[in-house]
């Protein structure tokens, strides 16, 4: 007996979705056999994303370094990971402090790191230092600490992690940068700038280690929100539509756990390049390329919305 016309999409669709879900199970459960026994290094381990990073790695077998300013939290993170692990499945975490703004102990950090395994398979690097404020009032000072933790911190990683990858030909570099290495928005200044560089970097790299079989992935993405619950405020009618659309957009946050599943994909593929971001900053980064006047205008005008610059600050 054939099945009513009505029902035919719906059935379709239920399929669809069956097929998807079995496939997302299976290219997880591929995931994490593909990092066993892997060398991971998570620059900043007690942030939220590298919290959710180092979790989903050591429950996927690999041999974790984790780092961090603060040690009572590498080792409070240290105690969630072993405490209900099984032996046999995972490794206890190596854990070293580091600190970017502390361009001084890099040497001493570098060696550490390859002394827990004399390698690294990967290196992921997820530290960052934020700013929101107009040019005029960002000092000298915070631009240039910026600028290491940023830039100088992970590019001294890299070139120090490097030599040890090249005659193995073999490793993987995984810059967790922003989207604004791509896109500046206003009152952030230094910190658009520091995430350009960086993104520059990198891009250089990827292309000089390639016959080394060494992969450079950057993973760019909106800002890392817990909480990325949308507000439910409406806008002022004053305000400028068009910029207050675009600018709630450019600041949507991104959940730390949808972050780390998405590092993990990275490195399981190789990808080189990833943008995770929402379609209204996919587009901001396409005119910016295509039709940059228009946005100029647009992010100008927002600027001078009173409205729009408090929601930016």
């Amino acid at each position: 007996m054939a099945l009513p016309s009505a029902m035919v999409l719906p059935l379709l669709i239920v399929f669809a979705a069956g097929i998807y879900y079995i496939y997302n199970e299976v290219m997880h459960y591929m995931a994490k056999s593909l990092v066993r026994n892997k060398v991971v290094v998570i620059t900043d381990a007690v942030s939220g994303v590298g919290n959710e990073c180092a979790h989903l790695f050591h429950k996927g077998g690999a041999r974790l370094i984790l780092c961090g300013a603060n040690w009572d939290k590498l080792e409070s993170l240290y105690d969630s990971l072993t405490n209900d692990a099984d032996p046999s499945e995972t490794f206890a975490p190596k854990l070293v402090i580091l600190d970017f703004s502390d361009m001084e102990s890099m040497e001493d950090v570098m060696a550490e790191v390859v002394d827990c395994y004399g390698c690294v398979d990967v290196l992921i690097l997820n530290s960052s230092m934020k700013v929101k404020a107009p040019v005029q009032s960002v000092s000298l000072e915070l631009d240039r600490n910026i600028m290491d933790i940023n830039y100088f911190g992970p590019t001294t990683l890299t070139k120090g992690i490097l030599p040890t990858m090249i005659p193995r030909r073999s490793g993987q570099f995984i810059l967790v940068n922003s989207i604004q290495g791509r896109l500046a928005i206003p009152f952030r200044s230094s910190y658009a700038a520091s995430k350009h560089a960086v993104q520059a970097f990198f891009d250089s790299l990827r292309a000089e280690v390639e016959e080394y079989g060494i992969t450079v992935s950057t993973v760019s993405h909106t800002f890392i929100d817990a909480n990325v619950t949308p507000s439910s405020e409406k806008p002022d009618s004053k305000a400028n539509s068009l910029t207050t659309f675009v600018a709630s957009h450019l600041t949507h946050g991104v959940h730390p756990t949808v972050l780390a599943n998405e590092i993990m994909r990275t490195v399981n593929r190789k990808r080189k390049e990833v943008v995770l971001a929402h379609p209204i900053p996919r587009v901001a980064v396409y005119l910016r390329a295509v039709l940059p006047s228009f946005l100029f205008a647009v992010l100008g005008a927002g600027v001078k919305d009173s409205i729009l610059a408090e929601q930016m600050q």
